[in-house]
């Protein structure tokens, strides 16, 4: 098996390596719209034939959609759905609620959130919250957290946060994070303080479980690839307004071009994430390009790799979502 990977993996590259790791898992992956990086990952571990393939989504149409893909391929591959719309917490719970009460699937091995908002108009969640840091964070904060029993019932469990580089964009706004009721709105902070949480989230994870009970977690940016996440902005206008972000903040991504990759490499990295053997004196860590970033040649700010960050959120997202988790 390779020892290292760059940003010309392919994720069938990546499953054909990890094929026997990966045979006979369960995983549960959200945000698995047709076309979606959710779904081509998922699609491609399934050639692997995992135990059983778990799959959540807002839409439960589309949900059905990419299992009805994914049996076509493999009607021996076991798929379940559910439904669960991450900006709410009640969804949320009952969601939890329905994977929890699978008796017949005691464990899960490996839990990706890959489900994300991006860079939308300012709203908020039925629960009150920013629309970014509801979906894109407490909603995932709270679902992991309430399936964690059969994560923890894995030997070997995982949880990967599809984070971004766009971390880059915002620290935790500890003190404003609701943008001042959207009077202090940017679309581009927005998503960064939610990108930023996700990486904070997994190092909170590695801290408190992967001593205890052998749990990995990590987080990873997937690198940019045109997917429908971004299809409801005009980027003839949103690009300059992403670059003016950058600028403000002084981030080298103000004056560059986007390199793109195509989606089979677009999900590379969530196949090491939630595979690779080699990542466990890793854990807690951010990934990219399929290796672990290095934060003198990679995109990697401080504010989202700080021990010091991730527990002030974890207590602050117990503290949202209205429920304490001790391990």
């Amino acid at each position: 098996m390779p020892q290292s990977y760059d940003k010309s993996t392919t994720a069938e590259e990546l499953v054909r390596d990890y094929a026997s790791l990966i045979k006979g898992k369960v995983v549960l992956v959200t945000g698995v719209s047709p076309r979606s990086l959710g779904a081509f990952f998922i699609q491609s571990v399934a050639k692997a034939k995992p135990a059983c393939i778990i799959l959540g989504g807002r839409d439960i149409k589309k949900v059905q959609q990419t299992a009805d893909d994914i049996l076509a391929l493999d009607s021996s591959v076991q798929v379940r759905n559910f439904e669960v719309d991450l900006a709410s917490l009640a969804s949320v719970r009952a969601a939890a609620a329905q994977v929890n009460g699978w008796d017949d699937i005691p464990v899960i091995d490996v839990l990706v959130n890959n489900a994300g908002v991006m860079a939308l108009d300012h709203s908020v969640s039925p629960d009150g919250f920013e629309y970014h840091l509801a979906a894109n964070h407490l909603g995932p904060f709270l679902f992991t957290n309430l399936v964690m029993k059969k994560v923890l019932a894995s030997p070997n469990g995982r949880i990967v946060n599809v984070s971004s580089d766009g971390h880059r964009l915002n620290p935790f706004r500890f003190d404003d994070y609701n943008f001042d009721d959207g009077k202090t709105y940017n679309r581009w902070f927005a998503y960064g303080q939610s990108k930023t949480a996700n990486m904070l989230m997994v190092l909170s994870l590695a801290e408190k479980l992967g001593s205890k009970h052998n749990l990995l977690s990590f987080s990873l940016h997937p690198g940019v690839i045109w997917t429908n996440l971004g299809g409801h902005l005009d980027w003839d206008k949103e690009l300059d307004g992403l670059r003016s972000a950058d600028k403000t903040l002084g981030n080298a991504e103000g004056w560059k071009e986007f390199d793109a990759k195509p989606i089979e490499r677009g999900v590379a990295t969530h196949i090491y994430a939630s595979f690779d053997p080699n990542l466990k004196a890793h854990n807690g860590g951010y990934l990219l390009d399929s290796h672990v970033a290095d934060p003198l040649k990679d995109t990697v700010k401080a504010w989202a790799v700080s021990s010091f960050e991730a527990e002030r959120l974890w207590k602050l997202s117990e503290k949202l979502v209205g429920q304490e988790f001790s391990y």
